[in-house]
């Protein structure tokens, strides 16, 4: 398939994803997930946190279902 596709030029579309420690979160998030010691954030590029999953493969595969392009950051 070599159908072109218009992509936003700016970075709207990106979603960043970092790993995080469950016990940094609020007691009420951590109290949810007793058994995980590190969990992963989405963040668009503006900082809001869009999503909290528990591993990074399902952070990717989230952002991709809903169009968003993912990138790590450390």
């Amino acid at each position: 398939m070599n159908t072109k596709m218009k992509l936003p030029n700016d970075d709207s579309r990106i979603v960043y994803v970092r790993p995080v420690e469950v016990a940094s979160l609020p007691m009420d998030i951590r109290l949810e997930i007793p058994e995980l010691t590190r969990v992963y954030s989405v963040h668009k590029a503006n900082g809001e946190q869009v999503a909290l999953v528990n591993d990074r493969q399902t952070a990717f595969h989230l952002a991709l279902e809903n169009d968003f392009v993912p990138m790590t950051v450390h």
